[in-house]
């Protein structure tokens, strides 16, 4: 069974709702850029099912979902959360979160994109494309790290160096924001793309043209906590990224 994220996490980041609905917005067209048949038609987060309502991800539609959907004080705070989904015809079911705006000393943003099917299977051009997914929620959200994996490839990491579901780590391929990027060592076994805000995209996969094995992973886990580039963000957070 297909089950694949795409994730990323930043510190405390103060934002308005439409700042935030114009980064879903970028986001949204960037994956529709990449893969059409799977990034599209969204549906709001309400019981999983077909009649939910369709939401067109334009910033005004997206502004008022996102204060539909959080109510409450101290949102400037504590920040907005909301999710979409998308399940088209002979395509992975798609969901995407975010949490967002938050000032909070002790509690991370961030931003997830899931891939699952029982169907389509990991060789589809979507998952082979995923490192692109991942450059897309890193330009569009200022991420400090993120990364791509599956199921047993976070669990491996997790495992061997004893992690924590918020903790930086590389899967299949890693994210870098720019003081993280200045610490990655030079020779992993994949490609290094540059990204927008002077992050790093390291993907293991050789853009979808190769499949790591778990060990691949561990290692280049191990070269890069040992470099200082994956080191967690100081909490109490006092700055959203590295």
């Amino acid at each position: 069974m297909l089950y694949v994220v795409v994730n990323g996490l930043w510190g405390l980041r103060g934002e308005t709702v439409r700042s935030i609905a114009e980064r879903w917005s970028g986001t949204l067209t960037a994956l529709k850029d990449i893969d059409g048949p799977t990034f599209d038609v969204w549906h709001e987060s309400e019981d999983g099912l077909a009649s939910d309502p369709l939401l067109e991800p334009s910033v005004p539609a997206l502004v008022e979902y996102i204060e539909r959907k959080n109510t409450g004080p101290d949102l400037d705070v504590v920040g907005y959360t909301t999710s979409l989904w998308a399940q088209n015809p002979g395509a992975a079911n798609v969901s995407t979160a975010i949490h967002a705006g938050s000032t909070s000393l002790h509690a991370a943003n961030s931003v997830s994109l899931v891939l699952r099917s029982r169907e389509v299977d990991e060789s589809a051009e979507v998952i082979r494309r995923a490192p692109e997914v991942l450059r897309i929620l890193a330009e569009n959200w200022e991420i400090d790290a993120g990364q791509v994996y599956s199921k047993p490839q976070y669990r491996a990491v997790t495992e061997r160096f004893d992690l924590g579901n918020a903790d930086p780590r590389c899967g299949r391929a890693v994210f870098l924001s720019a003081g993280r990027a200045a610490l990655a060592p030079e020779g992993l076994p994949g490609t290094y793309v540059r990204t927008a805000h002077g992050g790093l995209v390291i993907d293991l996969t050789r853009g979808g043209t190769e499949s790591p094995a778990v060990e691949t992973i561990i290692e280049a886990n191990a070269r890069l906590r040992e470099a200082g580039a994956l080191e967690k963000l100081p909490v109490p957070f006092d700055r959203a990224t590295f």
